[in-house]
């Protein structure tokens, strides 16, 4: 590989592999700072897709979003996408690629842009900066990726299964999302989801009081 010219950004030509290894949450990073870091370092891109959900569980309980996440190879909890190679011309090149191969031709009826960007965390060991997106989608394309992802090329391989978060809380003031939230989470996962819950709206803003956010594990 030549040698990046100083400051520029290359993707990485190590073997592939598209999900990062487990690492902590790591310190957040502007996105023109994680873009500067030298050839040393790898970037990979996730997103977090959503849509407007009218539906009510057991006729009393408003779902308000469906919020998808997916169960990863290493029995963890993350959000589709991979690392971005050499041969994307983009971060969100690359994202939108592994979202492909993770969820199948669905995707392909939306694209996940820059505007969608939210967040960039650094973690030193391994040197992975993992960027964040989330991006709306209709409640259609939303249960299309659903449906089609047994057929993706990543199946039952790296993914094995979308899963949708609960955004309620039952009355014993442990079902729903505060339980999900106990799962064990890739990376920044369980951070980037609840900043985006809170930041999107997706969540009522009196829901966040009392919400017990546990440690990672």
């Amino acid at each position: 590989m030549r040698r990046p010219a100083p400051g520029k950004t290359t993707w990485s030509t190590q073997t592939r592999k598209r999900d990062p290894p487990a690492m902590a949450g790591g310190r957040k990073v502007e996105l023109a700072e994680a873009l500067a870091l030298g050839s040393g370092w790898r970037h990979a891109c996730h997103a977090l897709l959503y849509a407007p959900d009218p539906g009510m569980l057991f006729g009393r309980i408003p779902l308000r979003y469906a919020v998808l996440m997916q169960m990863r190879f290493d029995g963890r909890l993350g959000f589709p996408g991979g690392f971005v190679d050499a041969q994307d011309s983009s971060l969100e090149d690359g994202l939108n690629r592994e979202l492909r191969e993770e969820l199948g031709e669905a995707v392909s009826a939306f694209r996940v842009e820059r505007t969608d960007y939210r967040s960039s965390h650094a973690g030193a060991r391994p040197r992975v900066v993992a960027h964040f997106y989330a991006k709306r989608l209709t409640l259609e394309q939303l249960e299309a990726v659903e449906a089609g992802a047994p057929q993706a090329k990543d199946h039952g391989l790296e993914v094995l299964g979308l899963v949708r978060v609960p955004l309620y809380t039952l009355r014993d003031g442990v079902g729903g999302l505060p339980a999900f939230l106990e799962n064990s989470f890739i990376g920044a996962a369980r951070e980037q989801l609840l900043e985006a819950l809170q930041d999107l709206g997706l969540l009522e803003s009196s829901s966040f009081s009392g919400l017990k956010t546990p440690a990672h594990h």
